[in-house]
């Protein structure tokens, strides 16, 4: 797909690593460093993301109507920025609990405004027919990350200290950045396709393209289901596991980085099945497999066995999840049109994070009152009906105005 594309892989990957290494950082340095509580760990994980979904709200028509790439790297170094104020504030021993929920909010909104803008900068720099090759490569780049970093970023913790992969993870959005910049080319500006609308109809406008689209209606409200009740289960589960059936941490680790193998598995086969049984296939039928794996994590049990029905299941889900999402992002980009990616976007992934945040707190309280082992049967019984969101099997591919489905034909070739 040329060279542009692959300093923009390169860069995501570095980001991606960078993040792996990073991966719960912050609550551990609460922790570690603060001696924080679990109140003030819990409004760590769900306040900071929450403001920064509030601040990226306003920020997507400013990304819409500006060129990606600046706004790329500047998403970047604000992140780089921002993440590096940490290391700086430890060594001279004036950290405080207010600035990781600071700096959390700044990089949560950062990462909304860069992932809208990379969608829509995607879409441009690639021809239709490979826009599936690449987000699997996104894909697979991530379950990488995710397998490779986090058990990394504990060691390097252990060896050189608590705020060893904070510096990591600023040093990739810097590499990040420098990689975006090495793309180069002349990016046109994006003109208005239509009179200006009010200010609130701006902000507005990616979910009301989302709400009105008959295909990404029903894709939308499916998504954010599933990944609400898959993600309320993770902190369900470490409390089972470490808690209630005494599995050592290594064993717990074992079981969330094993699985992540299966994430390059799927994402290597999206192209694949897609060529062979066609995108609204493969959207109906994984869509529906990748909910009915979580009901399995409400019969673990301890040992070995208990042990292995986790990576079993973790691993489906996953396979399921890498080879559904870049098909799912694929047909979002087709159908979106070039002025309203970055808003669509940006919608789509505050609504995602809401629901996350809603979705575990529920979780949290149901397991309060019950059992962790009660909230996820309950997850796992309530995403057994997502399927039934999913768009029917006679939906409309193709919209006015919009880049065409993907060339089978092209990707056999």
């Amino acid at each position: 797909m040329g060279r542009r594309f692959r300093w923009l892989w390169a860069a995501y990957a570095v980001s991606a690593y960078g993040s792996g290494l990073g991966f719960g950082a912050f609550p551990l340095i609460a922790v570690l460093v603060l001696d924080a509580g679990p109140g003030q760990v819990a409004a760590l994980s769900a306040v900071g993301p929450a403001v920064g979904a509030l601040i990226a709200l306003p920020l997507a028509p400013w990304v819409e109507f500006h060129r990606k790439r600046p706004v790329l790297i500047a998403m970047d170094l604000v992140r780089f920025a921002a993440m590096a104020t940490i290391p700086i504030a430890y060594a001279v021993d004036r950290l405080v609990f207010a600035q990781l929920l600071v700096v959390s909010a700044i990089v949560a909104a950062a990462k909304i405004a860069f992932g809208a803008a990379s969608g829509a900068y995607l879409k441009t720099l690639v021809e239709p027919a490979d826009l599936l090759v690449a987000n699997a490569r996104f894909e697979s780049t991530t379950w990488s990350a995710i397998a490779v970093g986090p058990p990394l970023g504990g060691a390097a913790v252990g060896l050189f200290g608590p705020v060893t992969t904070v510096v990591a993870d600023a040093l990739s959005y810097l590499l990040s950045a420098l990689g975006i910049t090495a793309i180069g080319g002349r990016e046109e500006p994006p003109r208005r396709t239509a009179r200006r609308g009010t200010r609130v109809g701006e902000l507005l406008d990616g979910w009301r393209h989302l709400l009105t689209h008959p295909g990404l209606r029903p894709l939308f409200l499916n998504q954010i289901l599933v990944a609400g009740l898959i993600m309320a289960t993770e902190p369900l589960l470490a409390v089972l596991l470490l808690g209630d059936l005494g599995f050592p941490p290594w064993q717990y680790g074992l079981a969330f980085a094993a699985p992540c193998v299966g994430g390059l598995i799927g994402a290597r086969l999206a192209r694949r099945v897609v060529a062979r049984y066609g995108q609204h296939r493969i959207i109906r039928t994984v869509g529906t497999l990748r909910a009915v794996w979580l009901i399995g994590l409400a019969f673990v049990q301890p040992g070995v066995v208990g042990l292995a029905t986790v990576i079993a299941v973790e691993l489906a889900i996953i396979v399921s999840m890498s080879l559904f999402n870049p098909v799912l992002a694929t047909y979002r980009l087709e159908q979106t049109p070039n002025a309203r990616v970055a808003r669509t976007l940006s919608a789509w992934s505050i609504s995602s994070g809401a629901s996350i945040a809603v979705l575990s707190a529920l979780g949290g309280l149901l397991a309060d009152a019950t059992s962790p082992r009660t909230a996820i049967t309950v997850a796992g019984l309530l995403i057994l009906a997502s399927p039934l969101l999913l768009p029917g099997p006679t939906w409309t591919a193709a919209r006015p105005g919009t880049v065409p489905a993907v060339d089978t034909a092209a990707l056999r070739r």
